[in-house]
């Protein structure tokens, strides 16, 4: 079957060819590359919601909630889940199909587990393109659950219109890490096995922290400049317009407070509507995505040029190594080369 028929095929929401589709996209097949170009224009309908936080919170348990919620409500849903991949086998756990047995059978559930496969910051390099398929399939909510690694965690904010972090009570770094990064992207924030003791003090320090974030002036949407505050001289009251992330507590094994969060979502998506800002978050999305590829087809022909006229990589970095080349200099030289007139294709 041609690129142009799987593209179809998904379309008209068949699940085996969208299981396929996403397997090659996932190998980086070119032909794989093909049909989603076909499926782009017919995207950008779906809504990506990013769950992110430290191991342990309950991100999958949470999922499994939130898409039992969705399918009450009539709503089709679609789930990324990422696991992460061993620096020493190349293998992945990829447990949270487990978690979410309860919805193996539904037709209106697709859920796709991914390795990071050494990529960092929380997703798999195919996960925007497994987001475009599902979107493509018809799913009108797509899930993104990150592996959760802290506060490198940042790259689900250019991929979801709304972030949920997932704090949880009695991790004492928990709250540290989310100071370090992640507090910055977040729009949500479920305070997850909230049974636990010390709950209402993970609340009170997110809140304390949100007080702070009051300071700063505006809410960055670059992903290069996610980590950068730019300090107002006095802690002010939230700007009328903005959005202040609401803080819910939830028991996702018991399924308390998922109404509560699934209505904090709706409450941002909504406000993202009303003030133009879901627009903004789509050419901030376009931006990432665009930049994404573009340093992928860069580093392949970079990589490509690089053995054609230095040898292979490893040869290359073994006299790196032994001090027997410059990598600067190499670097600078094969850039020059690149960027250089006559050399496009």
């Amino acid at each position: 079957m041609g690129a142009n028929g799987i593209a179809d095929r998904v379309l008209a929401g068949d699940v085996r060819s969208a299981a396929r589709l996403m397997r090659d996209l996932d190998d980086r097949l070119p032909e794989a590359e093909t049909a989603l170009r076909a499926l782009f224009p017919r995207t950008g309908r779906a809504y990506v919601i990013g769950l992110t936080g430290a191991p342990g919170a309950g991100k999958s348990s949470l999922t499994d909630r939130l898409i039992g919620h969705y399918r009450r409500a009539g709503k089709t849903v679609g789930v990324v889940a990422v696991d992460p991949t061993s620096p020493f086998t190349g293998g992945a756990i990829l447990g949270d199909r487990i978690r979410m047995q309860d919805h193996a059978l539904d037709e209106g559930v697709f859920i796709r587990s991914l390795g990071t496969r050494g990529h960092l910051g929380g997703l798999s390099r195919s996960t925007s393109d497994l987001v475009q398929v599902m979107d493509a399939m018809g799913k009108d909510v797509v899930i993104v659950e990150t592996v959760g690694v802290g506060q490198d965690e940042i790259e689900v904010a250019s991929l979801a219109h709304t972030v949920v972090v997932v704090a949880v009570p009695g991790l004492g770094d928990d709250v540290q890490a989310i100071k370090a990064g992640v507090l910055e992207i977040a729009d949500v924030f479920a305070v997850n096995k909230a049974d636990r003791e010390g709950a209402d003090r993970t609340v009170r320090d997110l809140q304390g922290m949100l007080e702070l974030r009051r300071t700063v002036l505006g809410r960055p949407l670059d992903h290069d400049a996610v980590h950068r505050f730019h300090g107002a001289p006095i802690a002010a009251p939230v700007p009328s317009g903005e959005w202040e992330p609401p803080i819910v507590k939830t028991v996702a094994v018991k399924d308390e407070g998922v109404d509560e969060l699934v209505r904090a979502i709706e409450g941002h998506r909504a406000h993202l509507e009303s003030s133009g800002e879901r627009r903004t978050r789509e050419v901030a999305r376009a931006r990432a995505g665009f930049v994404t590829v573009l340093r992928e087809r860069l580093l392949a022909g970079a990589l490509a040029r690089l053995e054609a006229e230095m040898g292979r990589l490893d040869a290359v970095a073994a006299r790196i190594a032994a001090r027997e080349a410059d990598p600067y200099q190499l670097a600078e030289e094969l850039a020059a080369r690149l960027a250089a007139p006559g050399e496009a294709r």
